[in-house]
């Protein structure tokens, strides 16, 4: 049972939530409702081959499932939402459902995150830490407004992490398994799990001298990898038996869409394509020193499919991507091979690897900064260090800001604003380390940089007709200014920990 404090917490998140109901959605909102129908109105076999609508089903198997759950509630409530040809149904009533399907799913974060508080010992700490993470910009933004699950699917990886935390390390791996075959994205992270439960779980040393034990790792190795077949054997074995999974993946893993998304994450990306934009516009005035070809300008700004192209520095192809995404989960690596390894050198170890997923990856959303903020949000939760809480507090700001965008609406402007602002004031006054406010702890450049959020907002959001034909600046400025504070705290945060 929940206890006051979560009660209390969960009322005021549902009546916040409640709030933003008549706000915009995004075509996230068709997706969703699309896949119900799909799940409803077709057999498992025709699930991933379902294209009357642009908006496919492109999630492993047991989202689909969590999605043909749902099927069955809206089939009471609307029957008109499962209509697989009702494309782009709207009604009151199947915004009201989709909206309360939400709320209703996030129960399983506040589930786990109640349980991080009591791993951390019920402190005030711990509860304001797991408060703020459930009420962050980041769901209220992304999943309550523009509309997806991602409190749902955060939710489950909050449980592995406490599992681990728990020392359950064998229900740490197969949660995180569930988690892969309901969204892969978070493969991103599955080499901190698999050099962590390798490590903590499966080997196992005896003796004064800690020498290996052949049989009992064995045996660790051989449970770990049944469970774990066992969950995909689940999700995806009726596609194998059928000959469909050549389908699966090809939904699951489409590249034909370019570097960067068409609002840029504010990521290493984001830097260089500006830098390649500036270079170009400082061709017209030095050609003989800067070659450009400007054809290639508008590539970058359209993101969505095809192949992005930049006018004057190398094109990146997403094979240069997923090298640098593997050298910048180096540091994660380090972390996990201390000698003395426990499950907070595991979080910290996820926290690395969603950055650097986060930072190089291919075609990143802005909204995948949340996979980041989460993690570090349970480190803050755990008594952290001054210089973490510096870190979490430059992230959060800058990482929250980069949604702004998505919620483009006059309407929206000052529901976001005032979302974004009391956040900030709670975060930076109520988190502590060594009894000290993290607004506090700041060193003076990043009080600095946070507020220098206030101008940028003013710029790109009251004033944006300043930049007259430039329409793309107010977005390119986003995410250039937030992916230095972004870059800023990963750096901070690898080095930190990887002397801890």
């Amino acid at each position: 049972m929940l206890d006051a404090s979560a009660l209390a917490l969960l009322a005021v998140g549902t009546g916040v939530k409640l709030l933003l109901w008549p706000a915009y959605h995004s075509t996230d909102f068709e997706v969703h409702r699309n896949w119900l129908a799909i799940t409803a109105s077709l057999p498992v076999g025709r699930w991933y081959y379902e294209d009357r609508s642009e908006w496919t089903l492109d999630y492993p198997p047991l989202f689909a499932a969590f999605e043909w759950v749902l099927s069955l509630a809206a089939r009471l409530w609307d029957p008109r939402i499962i209509d697989i040809d009702n494309l782009g149904y709207a009604a009151a009533s199947c915004v009201a459902f989709q909206r309360l399907s939400v709320m209703v799913s996030e129960l399983v974060l506040v589930m786990a995150l109640r349980r991080v508080v009591r791993i951390a010992g019920s402190t005030v700490q711990s509860r304001v830490a797991a408060a703020l993470v459930f009420l962050s910009p980041g769901f209220l933004f992304v999943d309550h407004v523009h509309f997806q699950y991602n409190g749902f699917l955060l939710g489950i990886l909050v449980y592995s992490l406490a599992f681990a935390l728990e020392g359950r390390d064998l229900l740490a791996g197969t949660t995180f398994a569930v988690l892969l075959c309901c969204k892969h994205i978070f493969m991103y992270i599955a080499p901190a799990y698999f050099l962590y439960l390798l490590r903590h779980y499966c080997v196992v040393t005896s003796g004064r001298r800690r020498r290996l034990d052949i049989g009992a790792s064995a045996l660790r190795l051989a449970a770990l990898g049944s469970v774990v077949v066992a969950v995909f054997a689940v999700a995806f074995g009726p596609f194998v038996a059928m000959g469909h999974m050549r389908q699966v993946l090809a939904r699951l893993f489409p590249f034909k869409r370019g570097l960067c998304h068409a609002f840029w994450a504010p990521n290493f990306w984001a830097l260089y394509t500006f830098t390649d934009r500036v270079l170009a516009i400082a061709s017209r005035f030095a050609p003989h020193l800067i070659t450009a070809d400007t054809s290639q300008l508008s590539s970058s700004t359209r993101g969505r499919v095809g192949d992005t192209r930049f006018a004057v520095l190398p094109d990146v192809p997403p094979l240069a991507t997923f090298a640098a995404t593997l050298v910048a989960m180096a540091p994660a690596c380090v972390v996990l091979m201390r000698r003395k390894l426990d499950a907070v050198h595991f979080v910290q170890a996820v926290v690395l690897c969603a950055y650097a997923s986060f930072m190089f990856g291919w075609h990143v959303h802005e909204k995948a900064i949340i996979l980041v903020l989460v993690p570090l949000g349970l480190l803050v939760a755990m008594s952290p260090s001054r210089y973490v809480l510096r870190m979490h507090a430059v992230l959060s700001v800058a990482g929250f800001y980069s949604l702004l965008p998505l919620l483009y609406g006059a309407q929206e402007l000052p529901l976001k604003a005032a979302i974004l602002l009391i956040w900030t004031l709670c975060s930076l006054s109520l988190l502590r380390a060594d009894g000290a406010p993290a607004w506090s702890c700041l060193a003076r450049i990043e009080r600095l940089y946070i507020a220098g959020h206030v101008p940028l907002f003013v710029f790109t959001e009251l004033v944006p007709g300043v930049f007259g034909r430039l329409q793309f600046m107010p977005l390119a400025l986003v995410s250039v200014y937030t992916a230095l504070g972004v870059g800023y705290s990963w750096f901070g945060l690898a080095r930190a920990f990887c002397r801890l």
